[in-house]
């Protein structure tokens, strides 16, 4: 008998489970109804998700964006964008105010257990740095003992930083704000000596301070920052999509397929082309979208080079190298499993 209750509890709790993934498996359908994807990016930082004078949104979490909205609409403008401070976006993603988070974040253990999300991939390697005055006269973080230290809150910049300065035996004085644009502020004013968060950050800080040259970057980068977009666990189908758009964007730059071209290479019989592109198997169809989706992201948005260097690369005023970001099949870290 107690067997018997013990199962039939179980069962229940499965049961109950099983309801509860299903109520909360409906993204897609969701995104669908509504015409649209509305997609969590920060409040403004260049190169990653910023709007320009005409209020059109730009960079590469942006990019990523309108390539899920590519994949699921054949349109890259069918997505609408929520600008979240840090500590706004996971409550945003939690709440279903938004359905995809595509904001420089880091993907962290913690945010990947405790908070009910589920990271879907890193769009850009990253790592904390620091920006002082030229006039400050230092050239290392480890002469930063003592200085005053810009950081929004609510980051894994703000631990990050702790952690560094205890390791070194340092002291500093926290000047902490919640929104990105109070910390730019208030080291741009000089309220500050030093201003600390993921190196790619600092480097589009500076483009927008009153006197860019007059900063510099330090060498040190002192944590690992894998970046990308988040979703809510539950819903398997969505994180498949937006982790596949993800992937389908590094596959095409290995294979050599662009924006450009792509309509061309629908005509190859190379077989790992063909799958990519919809010309062989169902593998839309698996995760419910046609099977020419990534052909759409790839037509509508590029590749993953693409995306980086129109966003943040040599050419533009941002000037960042691929380095870590190369495909690893030249030097890098970005790799995508086959679409197979």
């Amino acid at each position: 008998m107690k067997y018997s209750i013990l199962s039939a509890v179980a069962g229940v709790a499965v049961a109950a489970g099983l309801s509860a993934t299903a109520a909360s498996a409906a993204t897609l359908d969701d995104v669908k109804g509504k015409g649209f994807l509305q997609c969590g990016v920060s409040t403004g930082l260049a190169g990653f998700s910023a709007p320009d004078d005409a209020g059109d949104w730009n960079g590469i979490d942006v990019d990523l964006c309108r390539a899920v909205a590519a994949a699921v609409f054949n349109d890259a403008d069918a997505v609408k964008f929520s600008p979240l401070s840090a500590k706004e976006r996971f409550t945003a993603l939690q709440s279903g105010e938004i359905d995809l988070l595509s904001r420089n974040t880091t993907w962290t253990m913690s945010r990947d257990t405790e908070l009910g999300l589920n990271f879907a991939g890193v769009n850009y390697y990253d790592g904390q740095g620091f920006m002082v005055r030229k006039s400050l006269g230092v050239n290392s973080a480890l002469q930063l003992s003592g200085a005053s230290v810009c950081v929004q809150t609510g980051t894994t910049t703000e631990l990050n930083l702790t952690d560094y300065f205890k390791a070194n035996n340092m002291t500093y004085n926290p000047v902490v704000f919640e929104k990105l644009e109070e910390v730019n502020a208030a080291y741009d004013s000089n309220r500050c000596d030093v201003y600390t968060t993921d190196q790619s950050g600092l480097y589009a800080i500076r483009l927008g301070l009153g006197s860019p040259d007059e900063h510099i970057v330090l060498p040190e980068v002192i944590s690992k920052e894998p970046l990308g977009p988040v979703v809510r666990q539950g819903d398997d189908q969505w994180f498949n999509i937006v982790k596949w758009v993800h992937f389908a964007m590094i596959n095409a730059e290995e294979m050599g397929i662009t924006s450009e071209n792509v309509d061309e290479m629908r005509e190859s019989t190379d077989p790992n082309v063909m799958r990519l592109l919809g010309k062989e198997g169902k593998f839309g169809e698996d995760i419910g979208l046609t099977n020419d989706w990534a052909y759409q992201v790839i037509k509508h948005v590029g590749n993953y080079g693409e995306v980086f260097e129109a966003n943040v690369g040599e050419t533009t005023p941002l000037g960042i190298a691929r380095g870590l970001n190369a495909l690893w099949s030249k030097g890098g870290l970005q790799y995508a499993p086959p679409v197979r």
